[in-house]
Parts: structure tokens; C-alpha cells; sequence
């Protein structure tokens, strides 16, 4: 997968380029292991992620989620039709061009993403509550607060 912006300058502190990288692996071990507590384990987590996606962004064409999700066409084609099989997501003429099809979340895909949405949730909350003191607690909380500064413009 590409990474964003260029990469880490020579002139980087050391513990710059070990942050960066303890970050990315820790974001990366955590997405995986939230994708893993999913209210159910029938689907592959790309499935799930185009399920987040079209609940995300609304409807969207095969290609457009391919894009998205860095995948080729063949295999969101073949994620897709297998979501459709189990009801979850439905294709429709596009309005704006006859000749796409958009897919989207059917009633059950949006079922489907709240539950495991909620499974994450509860999940990450438990874990929260078990394994961190209340200081440590608010100490996640502060440090949250210094990682959104990553996204300031």
C-alpha cells in the first residue's frame, strides 16, 4: 500500500522516524484486531471494509470502490457478488449514467455494519475498562488529543 508524503528525511530526529513507525504498526495491529471482533466471522475483511466504505460514502460503482480500496476490479467484483448473494448490498442503474451500476447497502448490510459497529465498540470499551487504570485511562485520552494535531491543517 502507498504511503502519503514523502519519505522521512535524513535529518529526522530518531525518535521522529521510531514514533512514525510505532504508529503505524500499532494502527495497523488495531484495525486488523477490531476487523477480528466483528459481531460474526462469516465474511473476509474485505468484504467488511466495502461494506464500511459504502456506509461511509453511500453508493458507489465497482470501480470507484476498487479505487478506494486499493484492490483490483476483479476482486471487489467478486466481493461484491458475493455480498449480494447474502443480501447485503444491491446493484442499481446509476441515475446520473444508465450504463454503471451503483452497489449499496441493502436493509441488512446497514444492520449488518451497526452491529459490528457496535460489537467494535463494546469491545474496545471492555478492553479500555479491563486493562487500563483511570489514570492510564486519561492518559490515552491526552495522548489522543496530541495525535489529532497529526491531521491539523
Amino acid at each position: 500500500m502507498p504511503t502519503e508524503g514523502p519519505p522521512p528525511s535524513r535529518d529526522a530526529p530518531s525518535d521522529a522516524v521510531r514514533a512514525a513507525h510505532d504508529l503505524r504498526v500499532l494502527l495497523s495491529r488495531l484495525r486488523r484486531r477490531l476487523l477480528e471482533v466483528q459481531g460474526s466471522d462469516d465474511l473476509p475483511a474485505g468484504a467488511i471494509s466495502v461494506l464500511l466504505r459504502l456506509d461511509k460514502d453511500g453508493p458507489s460503482t465497482a470501480a470507484a470502490l476498487a479505487a478506494a480500496e486499493r484492490i483490483r476490479p476483479q476482486s471487489t467484483a467478486a466481493t461484491i457478488a458475493a455480498l449480494q448473494e447474502q443480501g447485503l448490498v444491491d446493484r442499481r442503474p446509476d441515475p446520473d449514467d444508465g450504463r454503471r451500476l451503483l452497489v449499496d447497502l441493502t436493509a441488512a448490510g446497514r444492520d449488518r455494519v451497526a452491529g459490528d459497529r457496535a460489537a467494535r465498540g463494546a469491545w474496545l470499551t471492555q478492553a479500555f475498562q479491563t486493562r487500563y487504570s483511570d489514570g492510564e485511562r486519561a492518559e490515552v485520552v491526552r495522548a489522543l488529543a496530541l495525535l489529532e494535531r497529526l491531521l491539523a491543517e
